[in-house]
């Protein structure tokens, strides 16, 4: 029997039909009027969605290409970054870095906790010479939220440091408004809270950390941010736009502004609250000490049982599709979504499946105890 697939893993996540009937429209050629005219829609939809004047790079890649991007972008041969490394994306920053022969002070953060702001100034206070703070605002592989707000507090008065944020799987999910908050750079990638498929990053730059873009000397082609802005610009892209994805993009774009963001923000912490509410009502604990995440929630697995376990046997059992740990966290935690088109039927499902799951595997749960603190969150108003 073929089961039904529920995807609840965080990234990537459900795309709505109406998101894929625009893909599915017959492919335009990247340099003609119509396609140019919807580019210059999308610029402006994007700017709304990062809550910025500034203009926002589209890139062909996963969002991994923005954060290589940054790097590249931002500094020369031998300056030194910050590294906020409290997960498996905080190393891919030290990973990209190390590439790029920056020199990397690395704050390690302990797996499950966010970073403290003043440990951030103690280091810059301490070393001068940092150019940039890479972090991320969601640690997808802990689910936990670093404050990036109060880092930017921290780095803004520095006229000689940047606050690099990965926003990957924020954006679109919970409140991140970038001019505000006066972030340097934010990236992100398509396949999370904004509702894609894989394919296209976004980078977004103040007009302080352009100014570093004019005295950077790394090597950089094809993701160069000067050509991209150039090109931007006129409505085109220097290379091959990714065209079909554009076309969701901007059907996405439309989806999100008509909403408006704090709905779904407000709808994000609701599914949020009642999934970890839920799985705290079943005996089970969330592995993010502190700022859990609105977007995601990684659980603990029970003593004795393989977090891979219960991934693999709700998939097998009910074809719902959540994530394991990584690396370190490997078998022990399990992470579900909750963010872009997740909806809260599909969370009472996967709920409920968890539950017989967990009984399956030795773990005994009242039936019902989870789905009933999930709908008592679900049914108080926003």
């Amino acid at each position: 029997m073929n089961l039904k697939r529920y995807l609840l893993t965080p990234g990537p996540t459900p795309v709505p039909p109406e998101t894929s009937l625009a893909m599915a429209q017959p492919i335009l050629h990247h340099r003609s009027p119509v396609f140019m005219e919807i580019l210059g829609q999308v610029r402006e939809g994007l700017k709304y969605l990062f809550q910025t004047e500034q203009e926002v790079l589209i890139l062909a890649s996963t969002g991994t290409g923005a954060m290589e991007g940054a790097v590249a972008n931002l500094l020369s041969l031998g300056d030194t970054a910050l590294v906020v490394d409290g997960g498996k994306f905080g190393e891919r920053w030290l990973a990209l870095c190390n590439v790029y022969g920056i020199k990397v002070d690395r704050l390690a953060v302990e797996w499950g906790r966010a970073v403290d702001p003043q440990e951030v100034a103690r280091r810059l206070d301490a070393r001068p010479e940092i150019r940039a703070v890479f972090v991320q605002a969601n640690e997808t592989s802990t689910g936990v939220q670093h404050p990036v707000k109060q880092l930017a507090e921290v780095v803004t008065p520095r006229p000689n440091t940047v606050l690099v944020v990965d926003a990957i799987s924020a954006l679109g999910g919970y409140e991140l408004p970038m001019d505000e908050w006066q972030l340097d750079v934010v990236v992100a990638g398509s396949q999370k809270a904004m509702m894609l498929p894989p394919g296209l990053a976004f980078a977004a730059l103040s007009p302080k950390a352009w100014e570093f873009v004019k005295t950077s000397t790394l090597p950089k082609f094809y993701f160069d941010f000067s050509k991209q802005l150039k090109s931007q610009n006129k409505n085109q892209t220097p290379y091959t736009s990714a065209v079909t994805l554009v076309l969701g993009l901007q059907e996405v774009l439309a989806r999100v502004k008509n909403e408006g963001l704090e709905k779904i923000f407000a709808r994000n912490r609701k599914l949020s609250a009642a999934t970890k509410a839920a799985v705290q009502a079943m005996g089970l604990e969330l592995y993010a000490k502190d700022y859990p995440s609105v977007v995601l929630t990684a659980v603990l697995a029970p003593p004795g049982i393989d977090g891979q376990q219960v991934v693999a046997r709700l998939r097998e059992k009910y074809g719902i599709w959540i994530a394991g740990g990584q690396a370190q966290a490997k078998g022990k935690i399990f992470r579900l979504a909750h963010m872009g088109y997740i909806d809260e039927l599909e969370i009472l499902g996967t709920i409920g499946a968890l539950e017989v799951v967990l009984n399956d595997l030795g773990y005994p749960v009242a039936p019902g105890v989870g789905l009933r603190a999930a709908q008592e969150i679900l049914a108080k108003e926003a």
